[in-house]
């Protein structure tokens, strides 16, 4: 709620209405008008979800945050048998497949593979920062110039996370609280009747928190001056071993999720480009979007959160 005076209110209250709030861009606007994922970079990415969902005998797929249903349709086009469903706060797209089914908040249950990719960076979080006397204070932004300041002390659970997983040295420093992403991730898994939950996000862990934090806004395609107004995406880095903590999961890199799925950038051997020119370019062309999905820095390094531990005994059949 805006304060009486001049409009200050907690940023996270400006960042939520912001994207959700009835004028908020993901009321209007779907993602893939803004950012690319990998869902866009390559087909490829669809054929490893698909594996995680065979690997693990399941036979359903909810894509939490489903945008524009891109890797629900993909996945429908590889598995005809799969029951999907997409949630997300938008309508269900226009052109979209009957078979896939769509709803505006998750289902009481699931039994298949929960899956949030690049959900958790656009689920608004307080932002906090260590004051001149050494307090925890929350920041407050103005409605009208979006101007920033320091507000009230913060509550208990906000320090307390802060404390455990993003502790501040030296007055000016910030955090941006991942504890709203740990209770909406939680809440999801609580869901699972037999399935499995798999967020997919960018982010950091303790060891590696970014001193100047990561907000940032986002237009077309291109990152801008931070924007709450409702015609630019507002995101922020995830703090992803909060989350795991929060649902018992474990953490591995794209790159390295992806290669034990059996998905690898090695190019085709020269030669093939005489013998069999066309075998040689899609081969070659499989080898460009694999490189993409794992570079570092790059899509590589977003974090897979799962439920459950992959298995790294034997790497799963080529994609």
């Amino acid at each position: 709620m805006v304060s009486a005076d001049r409009g200050w209110e907690p940023f996270r209250s400006a960042w939520q209405r912001a994207l959700y709030g009835p004028c908020g861009l993901y009321r209007h606007d779907r993602p893939a008008q803004h950012f690319r994922t990998s869902v866009h970079a390559s087909g490829l990415f669809a054929r490893a979800i698909h594996a995680v969902v065979r690997d693990r005998g399941l036979t359903s797929v909810v894509d939490h945050g489903a945008g524009s249903g891109e890797l629900l349709r993909q996945l429908a086009a590889l598995d005809p048998d799969l029951r999907l469903l997409g949630v997300d706060v938008l309508p269900r797209p226009a052109d979209l497949s009957a078979g896939i089914a769509w709803r505006n908040g998750l289902p009481d249950h699931v039994d298949g593979l929960l899956l949030a990719n690049e959900l958790l960076d656009n689920v608004p979080c307080d932002i906090v920062e260590l004051d001149a006397s050494g307090d925890l204070r929350s920041v407050e932004i103005h409605a009208g110039d979006e101007a920033l300041r320091l507000g009230p002390p913060v509550t208990a659970p906000v320090r307390a996370w802060v404390d455990r997983w993003w502790p501040l040295q030296r007055p000016g420093e910030r955090a941006e609280v991942g504890l709203a992403r740990d209770e909406v991730w939680a809440s999801a898994c609580a869901r699972l009747d037999g399935g499995t939950a798999l967020a997919i996000d960018y982010g950091h862990v303790r060891d590696h928190r970014p001193p100047a934090g990561t907000l940032a806004s986002y237009r077309a395609g291109r990152q801008t001056p931070l924007r709450l107004d409702g015609r630019h995406d507002v995101t922020a880095h995830v703090a992803m071993d909060s989350v795991a903590a929060s649902v018992s999961g474990e953490l591995a890199f794209q790159h390295d999720a992806l290669r034990e799925l059996g998905l690898t950038a090695r190019r085709p051997p020269l030669r093939l480009a005489t013998t069999d020119p066309t075998a040689y370019l899609r081969l070659l062309s499989h080898a460009g979007e694999v490189a993409e999905l794992t570079a570092s820095p790059g899509l590589g390094d977003f974090y897979w959160l799962l439920t459950g531990s992959m298995s790294t005994d034997t790497p799963g059949s080529p994609l």
